[in-house]
């Protein structure tokens, strides 16, 4: 039951981050105004995440951050998360 639970919610958490993601990759094709409250709440809960990951997936002019941000947390974060939640449970 509970297990259930936090897995689900871990999943609604992940589904969220990554459309917070897919947001700040529209507005980095729209230069939205920075002093927007909206604009600075995704980048401050996205950055965090984007930042480190684009010493390593920048090619030239292309940032390949939010796709690799994308793929870690589907491919390693949230099964990782999962198999913790039923180790636990």
């Amino acid at each position: 039951m509970i297990q259930g639970i936090l897995i689900q919610a871990g999943n609604l958490l992940f589904q969220l981050v990554t459309l917070l993601i897919f947001v700040n990759i529209v507005f980095s094709w729209v230069s939205p105004n920075p002093e927007n409250i909206f604009v600075k709440i995704v980048y401050g809960l996205t950055e965090p995440i984007l930042s480190p990951l684009r010493r390593f997936a920048v090619i030239g002019r292309l940032d390949l951050s939010a796709f690799a941000a994308i793929l870690i947390m589907q491919m390693v974060l949230f099964p990782l998360y999962k198999m913790l939640i039923m180790f636990i449970f």
